[in-house]
C-alpha cells in the first residue's frame, strides 16, 4: 500500500479545506443547524459546482467524477474537521451507491446524474434505530429489522396499481429534508416475508415529514411517516438486498472511519492551541507535563486511527484486486474490506471520544457550558456511536466475521 496522497488527492483536500474554512466558521455552523433543513443549502451548492462532491465516487458515465472510496473519505475527513452539515453522508455515502448497485439501467440514468450533480438529495431510510443492522456493521442483517412481517416498520403490497407502503420511519438521516427516499420495506407478510428497497419522492402524496430532535444537531434526522404511499421498486424482484446493504456497510465504515478522524484531529488542534493561550500560575497550562501527557495520548490516538481509517479506505476501493488479504499464517480473514472497515470505525469513535472528552476537561469551565464548540465535538461522538456503534460491538462483529472465536476458542 503507497500511504502517500496523489496530487489529485491532495488537491482535493486543500479545495476542500480551503472552501469549509471560509463558508463554515462556528456562527455558521450553528446558523445552518438551526434552519429547517439543518444545513447550508448554499454551501451544498458550492461543494457540488466546484468540487463534485455529491458524485466524486460515482462512474463518469452518471455524471459523476469517477473516483473512488479513498477519494471520498478524504473529502469526508475535511468534512469532519468542520463538523459541516450537508446531505452529503445520507446522499453519496448511502443511497447512491444502492443505486448503483440494485438499480435497473433506466433507474440509475435517471437518478445518479441528478444526485451527483447536487440538485437532489436522498435518504436511506431504515426502520427504527436499525441503521447499524441493516448496514450489517454490528450484526447479520437477515433478521427482522425491517419489520418481520409483523406489525411495525415499513409494510409494502403490491396491487393493480403498483407497489404501496405503509408504516413509520424514525431517525432517518436528512429524512425531513430529501428530495428521495430509499425506503427498507418488508413484503409477503409473515410466513414469507422479504426485504425489499422502494424509491419513494419526497413529496409524494401520502409522505408526512417532520424534523426530529437529535444529540448531534449537525447530523439532522427526520421522521418519515408512509400512508398508502405509491413506491417503485428499487431493482427487480429478484434483487439481492441484503448483501447490497452488507457491501454498502463496508464502504460506509470506511467513509465514516476517515470523517470521525477529521472531527477528532480538529478537536485535538483545538485544544493545543487554547492551553498555549491559557496560563496559571503565570505560564501556560500547556507547559504542564501533566497537560502535555495526556494530549500527547490523544494525539497518539488520533494518528493510529488515521492509519486505520486510510487502509480501510485503500482496502475497499482496491478489495477487487484483494488489497485486505488473509492473515498470512492462518487465511483466516476473509478477503473483504469489511472488517477492516468495521476495526476502523470503532478505532475512528474511540479516537474522537477521547479528543473530544479532553477539549472539554482542558478548556475548563467554558468547556463544559454547552454553548461552546468543544460540546459540537462531544456530540458528534456520542451520536455516532449511537447511530453506528457502539465501538465494542462493532469489534465483535469484525472478530466472528473473521471467525477468530470459533467454536469458543482463539483461532491460532
Amino acid at each position: 500500500m503507497d500511504t502517500r496522497l496523489t496530487a489529485e488527492q491532495d488537491e482535493i483536500r486543500r479545495t476542500l479545506r480551503e472552501l469549509l474554512h471560509k463558508r463554515c466558521g462556528t456562527e455558521g455552523l450553528r446558523a445552518a443547524v438551526d434552519s429547517p433543513a439543518g444545513y447550508d443549502p448554499a454551501l451544498w451548492t458550492a461543494l457540488a459546482d466546484r468540487l463534485g462532491l455529491p458524485g466524486l465516487a460515482l462512474p463518469e458515465a452518471y455524471g459523476g467524477v469517477g473516483c473512488s472510496v479513498t477519494e471520498l473519505a478524504l473529502a469526508c475527513e475535511e468534512v469532519g474537521r468542520t463538523l459541516a452539515p450537508s446531505p452529503l453522508l445520507a446522499t453519496a455515502v448511502l443511497t447512491a451507491p444502492l443505486i448503483l448497485a440494485l438499480g435497473t439501467e433506466a433507474q440509475r440514468a435517471e437518478l445518479l446524474p441528478r444526485l451527483a450533480a447536487g440538485t437532489r438529495t436522498a435518504a436511506l431510510a431504515v426502520p427504527g434505530p436499525a441503521l447499524t443492522t441493516a448496514l450489517a456493521l454490528t450484526g447479520g442483517n437477515d433478521g427482522q429489522w425491517a419489520g418481520g412481517g409483523r406489525a411495525g416498520g415499513v409494510q409494502a403490497r403490491h396491487d393493480a396499481d403498483g407497489w404501496r407502503l405503509y408504516g413509520q420511519v424514525d431517525q432517518v438521516l436528512d429524512g425531513h429534508s430529501a428530495g428521495l427516499l430509499v425506503v427498507a420495506a418488508h413484503t409477503g407478510g409473515f410466513a414469507r416475508s422479504r426485504t425489499l428497497l422502494f424509491l419513494v419522492a419526497g413529496d409524494a402524496e401520502g409522505v408526512l415529514r417532520a424534523r426530529q430532535t437529535a444529540l448531534d444537531a449537525t447530523r439532522p434526522q427526520g421522521r418519515v411517516q408512509l400512508r398508502d404511499v405509491p413506491a417503485e421498486l428499487l431493482g427487480t424482484t429478484g434483487a439481492d438486498v441484503l448483501p447490497a446493504l452488507a457491501a454498502l456497510g463496508d464502504t460506509a465504515a470506511a467513509v465514516l472511519a476517515a470523517e470521525a478522524v477529521g472531527a477528532a484531529d480538529r478537536a485535538l488542534e483545538r485544544t493545543v492551541e487554547y492551553v498555549g493561550q491559557r496560563e496559571q500560575f503565570g505560564r501556560p497550562i500547556g507547559s504542564f507535563q501533566a497537560v502535555k501527557h495526556r494530549l500527547a495520548d490523544v494525539y497518539v490516538g488520533v494518528q493510529s486511527a488515521r492509519s486505520a481509517a486510510y487502509y480501510a479506505a485503500w482496502a475497499t476501493a482496491n478489495e477487487s484486486e484483494g488489497a485486505a488479504r488473509s492473515v498470512p499464517s492462518q487465511g483466516r480473514w476473509r478477503e473483504t474490506g469489511g472488517q477492516v472497515g468495521r476495526l476502523a470505525l470503532a478505532q475512528a469513535l474511540q479516537a474522537l471520544r477521547g479528543a473530544a472528552a479532553e477539549a472539554i476537561q482542558l478548556h475548563g469551565g467554558i468547556g463544559f457550558t454547552w454553548e461552546h464548540e468543544a460540546h459540537l465535538y462531544f456530540k458528534r461522538a456520542a451520536g455516532d456511536e449511537l447511530l453506528f456503534g457502539p465501538v465494542h460491538r462493532l469489534r465483535d462483529r469484525a472478530a466472528e466475521a473473521a471467525g477468530l472465536f470459533a467454536g469458543g476458542e482463539v483461532a491460532v
